[in-house]
């Protein structure tokens, strides 16, 4: 087996060690079986190490680790012998069975081998030098002397003694101060050797702190400051130029000695030139007398607010295009950049066009539109705008709106009048110094007020900080600040900032700023209705990780196991505390090493490593190195469980990926996702962006479609060998989700196609294929907005979502087929029959018949029909057929028959007419009935009702409660809606907006608000009042709210919504304070889920005497009593 023979062993060395002596030659029969091999080990790369001859055999060496074991201890390696091979590095040995008798091998502490000269090696030693292990400082001695080419030239090697910080890649804290000298950088082989037993762990490559690569000893000499050891992997960006350690000191008994300017700092602060070149638009008054200013935001920093200085009163014109050239220091990969003006001057708004940018020494050119007014008294209100980067159409990082709350103090003259300014601080920048100019309130800052303010930015990530002051002018400009809290639309996270302070110059310290680091953040009131639940899956243990009430954990549970589910709570970047979903008090904790249950305290704070595998390690926040770990039969590791025998790493998998209306990334490596082609195929080799973006719509469990939320009304489907995107929502689009426990990844099955899957090809192209356990059907999700638990209905999503459903025709009902006859003719008969004759089948427990019974007016449109249970809902089912001219006569009655599932006691409907033609306007309804064709149970929903595009109300839909005794199981209420329209600037709109109301008893259905007293709605600062019917829906919930805004001019800025039930007097408040519609994460959302402040029920009473109370609340001579339900 290997290619170079050993030395031989027929010689007495007289002067060998004991070892060796028992290796004298013994002279076997041909025939007599080989019990002991005798092998000579050496050291990888190392030709001055003469080896180790060793017996081997089953008596002394049990298992191939025990081999490695001694070996390590005799062969001076880093880390111990790892792995053998054959000479030459082309064999690797992993077993006892592969060792050949009489043969030589390598050692290593690695995979990769360096061959050795045998012959060289094999000599003698002297006897001094037995057994000896070769320092890295005398081997590179040794190396140097045999690099010395025959003119005597050696490769370059420091004169001058040099202090140099060594960091370990991807890990500040760890960090080593050497001193370059001739001993240690005589080969640059040498020196990572040296560097390898320095920082304990094998160093293969060396880079600057900026990612460069130093590729040998004269690159090593030249770089100053600092360089980074890394491994095979790659080179990790971190803050590793932040710390000061970069500026060469005098080195112990060396004279004073100035350094060049050039050593004086590390390479990756070298300035960098930018071209930069401001448009200004060409309308009316778009030049500015300002001063103009841009700030450059990459990965390594920030360049500061950089002045884009010209000729006084020729700069930033009408039409102009400007070009500067700015200077900065190595910001890294460009990200985002600000660019603003002073506000001065006879003229100060500026309307700017777009900002191109040039980096002249990378050639990189960036372009960054921008389209808008920087002026106080145009649009936001906005001297300042960040844009940023865009790549592939998409921008890098997503533009937010933060809502800043502003409280102050409830003390005397608490308030001000001076102007107030903020910085936000996050992991990705800064927002810059913003006024906080407009409020909600008509006068800002006052007692015991709190205000909110709209920061638009490019997303900072996880807040750490503000910086809050005035400019002190005014009259009374002392200020008590109470705190600020930030809520973070993108993350849905609220960050609280408390100050309790004067910012004043007579009061407290003098000071009129603050710095104020973040106290907490907590899930804002939109997430806390949708907590994230984990399951962690062992692959050794095969169970699921348990939290059990006494404190006890295993990772032995099963799927369905309920002590298995814990909720998330992200402390910050990376650091959570897992719950336990069962009992939300106790959390997963380390203890002393040791996972068990805790009551949540520093100890539950764990850490998350993702892995490349798609696996995850958890780690003590407060004692880095303590993981969550079981041995193999899944019981917590103790002391007595070694290295092998521990399992530390888990797969994660995510409880309501699938809920309809999500919207998901099917993954299908870590920077790659399933996307949909221009042409309307699908690849697995997409961006992770928006062109992937799937949107979920759940059939039944199990069951989805999946749609492109770039292009909508396209779906997913498997049909005639082909796997695309060109679905319209049949059941070819409908897909099983099986789910793989062991890698977290998903495979779609199609259900009209059992067995075939979405698989992909080497090319990423999706294909139809069978499951042959190949990797290639494996699809990782991963959440981008999560949807409903139980949906609603398509009537309660978007309109387009509707016509997508209506377009697919989901479970269609068929119209029994009535015998030709006039439509004077009497209705036909309510018995089921087959139409090919005979007895039909005997119905199965979820099959209805559906009768209704037109009145004077029939119409030729489309109806759907939503059926309402106790446990939820189906719909929508289209009633119909092809050919429509015969249903819906006038005086006729219809029967359908239609399959419900398992949705409890029926106890609404609602029909919808859809596409009414115009010859036809409206349609009189007279009764619904559902009959169960079983058990015969009949559901009576009389009607006598018009839907009209003619009548005042120009309602095309209604809601219908069963009625049982000539009574409704529930009331038809009233729900007044008052919508808002915010007093800001284009805050009106003249497109459609929709209204859906949820309560404890299902919904409303998206309704058209279109029935309001002014002559046009959506007014600036105008309250516009509609009406809803519907049956009652019990304690509201929450309401969505769409507008469909085609342009920038259309979109429309809503203040809140309050909804009053009539007859109750019962009011809810939903406030919105936004604009709709609104990007977030790179997606423009045209509707928004609003959630009650608290249940406010007010009761108002007619003012006649007031005895009691001398101070009561008045209000339009009534008495308002209110009370709070949380």
């Amino acid at each position: 087996m290997s290619e170079t023979p050993s030395s031989s062993y027929s010689v007495n060395h007289p002067n060998s060690s004991e070892s060796e002596q028992s290796l004298s030659p013994r002279h076997f029969n041909v025939t007599e079986p080989v019990v002991a091999k005798r092998i000579c080990f050496y050291k990888s790369g190392d030709p001055q190490f003469n080896g180790i001859k060793m017996v081997v055999n089953s008596r002394s060496y049990k298992t191939f680790d025990a081999l490695l074991d001694s070996l390590s201890k005799r062969v001076p390696l880093p880390f111990g012998v790892r792995n053998i091979s054959t000479p030459r590095g082309r064999h690797s040995i992993t077993n006892l069975e592969d060792l050949e008798d009489g043969k030589s091998y390598i050692c290593s502490h690695q995979r990769k081998m360096k061959p050795i000269n045998l012959e060289q090696a094999s000599k003698k030693p002297l006897p001094w030098q037995i057994s000896r292990p070769v320092s890295a400082r005398r081997r590179a001695v040794q190396l140097a002397r045999q690099n010395e080419d025959g003119f005597g030239h050696r490769e370059s090697r420091i004169t001058t003694p040099k202090k140099m910080l060594v960091f370990k890649n991807g890990d500040v804290r760890l960090r080593r101060t050497i001193v370059l000298g001739k001993k240690n950088t005589q080969t640059f082989e040498a020196f990572l050797d040296y560097m390898s037993e320095l920082m304990q762990y094998p160093v293969a490559k060396l880079y600057t702190t900026d990612g460069r690569k130093v590729p040998n000893l004269q690159a090593l000499i030249l770089c100053s400051g600092a360089v980074v050891a890394a491994g095979r992997e790659p080179f990790k960006p971190s803050n590793y130029e932040s710390l000061e350690y970069l500026r060469p000191a005098k080195l112990l008994g060396i004279g004073n000695r100035v350094y060049p300017k050039a050593n004086a700092k590390s390479e990756s602060e070298k300035s960098k030139k930018w071209n930069v070149s401001v448009l200004t638009s060409d309308v009316p008054s778009a030049g500015t007398s300002s001063k103009v200013y841009i700030a450059l935001y990459g990965d390594r920093g920030s360049s500061g607010p950089i002045f884009l200085d010209g000729e006084k009163g020729k700069l930033f014109q009408r039409g102009n295009e400007d070009i500067f050239t700015v200077n900065t220091r190595n910001i890294g990969h460009l990200y985002k950049i600000r660019i603003g003006h002073t506000n001065a001057g006879n003229s100060p708004a500026w309307h700017c066009k777009e900002v191109q940018l040039l980096n002249l020494f990378s050639g990189e050119q960036f372009s960054f539109p921008a389209h808008r007014w920087l002026a106080k008294d145009q649009a936001d209100g906005e001297i300042s705008v960040e844009l940023p980067v865009f790549q592939q159409g998409q921008p890098i990082l997503p533009v937010t709106v933060y809502k800043v709350h502003v409280t102050t103090g409830d003390l005397w003259n608490a308030g001000t009048e001076a102007d107030v300014y903020i910085s936000v601080y996050g992991e990705r920048g800064d927002t810059g110094s913003r006024q906080l100019l407009r409020s909600h309130k008509s006068r800002k800052f006052l007692k015991g007020q709190t205000d909110i303010f709209a920061v638009e930015a490019v997303h900072l990530g996880c807040l750490y900080k503000i910086v809050i002051g005035h400019n002190g002018l005014g009259s009374g400009n002392g200020w008590f600040l109470d705190k600020v809290v930030i809520k973070d639309p993108i993350t849905d996270l609220d960050y609280t900032f408390l100050c309790h302070r004067w910012l004043d110059q007579g009061q407290d310290d003098g000071k009129i700023s603050r710095e104020l680091p973040v106290t907490n953040k907590t899930v804002s009131k939109g997430m806390k209705n949708f907590c994230i639940t984990l399951q962690f899956y062992n692959r050794v243990t095969h169970g699921f990780i348990c939290l059990y009430p006494d404190s006890r954990v295993d990772a032995l549970g099963d799927k369905k196991n309920k002590y298995g589910l814990f909720d998330v709570n992200v402390k910050r970047r990376n650091i959570c505390i897992f719950s336990s979903h069962q009992m939300p008090s106790l959390a997963l904790a380390l203890v002393s090493g040791h996972v068990t249950g805790k009551v949540g305290n520093a100890c539950c704070e764990l850490r998350v490593h993702l892995q490349a595998n798609s696996r995850a390690i958890l780690e003590s926040a407060s004692y880095p190195g303590h993981t969550v770990a079981f041995n193999l039969q899944g019981k917590i590791a103790d002391e007595a469980t070694g290295y092998a025998g521990l399992s530390r790493e888990f797969v994660v998998h995510v409880k309501g990926v699938f809920l309809h209306g999500a919207i998901i990334l099917l993954n299908t490596s870590p920077c790659q996702a399933l996307s949909l082609r221009p042409d309307g195929s699908c690849s697995g080799a997409g961006q992770q962006q928006q062109e992937s973006y799937w949107k979920v719509h759940k059939i039944s469990s199990g069951l989805c479609m999946f749609e492109s939320v770039k292009k909508p009304r396209m779906y997913l489907k498997i049909k005639d060998d082909q796997c695309d995107g060109t679905g319209t929502g049949d059941e070819y689009c409908h897909f099983k989700i099986e789910k793989n426990l062991e890698t977290g990844s998903v495979s779609l099955e199609s259900v009209r196609n059992k067995g075939i899957y979405v698989g992909l090809l080497p090319d990423g192209q999706t294909k139809p294929v069978v499951n042959t356990g190949e990797r290639n059907i494996f699809f990782y999700p991963q959440v981008i907005k999560f949807g409903r638990e139980k949906p609603m209905g398509t009537s309660a999503a978007p309109k387009q979502e509707k016509k997508d459903f209506r377009a697919s025709q989901i479970q269609p009902a068929k119209a029994q087929e009535p015998a030709p006859q006039r439509p004077s003719t009497p209705p036909p008969s309510k018995e089921m029959r087959n139409p090919h004759g005979g007895e039909s089948p005997l119905p199965s427990d979820d099959e209805w018949k559906v009768s209704i019974l037109t009145g004077n007016a029939g119409t030729e449109a489309s109806v759907a029909l939503w059926i309402y249970g106790d446990r939820g809902l189906t719909g929508p089912i289209t009633l119909g057929k092809d050919n429509r001219r015969q249903l819906f006569f006038p005086r006729q009655e219809d029967e359908f028959q239609v399959k419900i599932n398992s949705i409890g006691n029926i106890y609404k409907i609602r029909i919808e007419l859809d596409g009414l033609p115009n010859e036809q306007p409206e349609w009189n309804l007279q009764r619904v009935i559902l009959q169960h064709l079983r058990s015969k149970k009949t559901l009576n929903f009389p009607a006598n009702i018009w839907l009209s595009k003619n009548r005042d109300d120009r309602e095309l839909l209604c809601e219908l409660p069963v009625v049982e005794a000539g009574k409704p199981v529930y009331p038809i209420v009233l729900y007044r809606v008052y919508v808002h329209t915010g007093d800001l600037e284009q805050a009106d709109t003249d497109c459609e907006v929709y209204l859906c109301i949820y309560g404890k008893r299902g919904d409303s259905g998206l309704r058209l608000l279109h029935k309001t007293g002014a002559p046009v709605p959506f007014q600036r600062g105008m309250v516009s009042d509609f009406a809803v019917e519907a049956v009652s829906l019990g304690k509201l919930q929450k309401v969505l709210l769409r507008c469909e805004a085609s342009t920038q001019s259309q979109h429309w800025y809503c203040d809140k919504v309050i909804v009053r039930e009539a007859g109750s007097n019962s009011e809810y408040v939903f406030n919105c304070e936004r604009w709709l519609p609104f990007m977030s994460q790179g997606i423009i959302h045209s509707e928004i889920e609003l959630y009650p402040q608290g249940n406010i029920y007010c009761h108002f009473m007619e003012v006649k005497t007031i005895i009691s109370n001398p101070f009561p609340l008045k209000k339009s001579g009534q008495i308002l009593h209110c009370k709070y339900q949380s």
